[in-house]
């Protein structure tokens, strides 16, 4: 018997937002409006109940209300990606790191490259805070749903909130 995999879809300052997973927790949570968006699986069943908690904790977060997530995670991937996904939840609100201090504190200096593949395999935007992570020259790379996301995502966090005309000017 396969899991059954239960989606949702929550409006958000940056467009829609996906969140998907299982009984497990969430699998994938995905900017609809970026890059890579995330298409439901023709087995997929929407079940907006399922999702109420972390569509709650989500809205505050983009509210500038929330600074952390309690919500049950069950991101898919190698180990190495599940070390990489952890480390990257205890990067503090607000704070950015770079993919070279990963690899560092994760006990392998030279591995900043694998950490940055692992970076941007994410599959639970925001939840998990891979846009915290920037380059060792201080600027912004890399962002799975695009770099416009990842500078709003850190902009909320700086200033406690998106505001709506700062929603329209990221798209205009």
């Amino acid at each position: 018997m396969s899991e059954q995999f239960v989606f949702s879809i929550m409006s958000s300052p940056l467009g829609e937002v996906l969140l998907a997973g299982n009984e497990k927790g969430l699998t994938q949570v995905a900017f609809q409006d970026g890059v890579n968006p995330l298409s439901p699986a023709p087995d997929w069943q929407r079940d907006d109940g399922m999702w109420a908690t972390a569509v709650s904790q989500l809205t505050a977060y983009f509210a500038g209300e929330r600074k952390q997530f309690d919500l049950p995670l069950a991101p898919q991937g190698t180990p190495f990606q599940q070390q990489v996904w952890a480390y990257l939840q205890t990067i503090p609100y607000g704070r950015t790191t770079t993919y070279g201090t990963i690899a560092a504190e994760l006990g392998n200096p030279k591995s900043s490259r694998a950490v940055g593949a692992a970076n941007g395999r994410n599959p639970i935007a925001i939840i998990i805070p891979c846009h915290r992570v920037i380059g060792s020259s201080g600027k912004l790379t890399g962002y799975a749903s695009g770099l416009k996301f990842k500078e709003a995502l850190l902009s909320l966090e700086r200033n406690g909130g998106l505001e709506t005309a700062h929603q329209l000017s990221l798209f205009s």
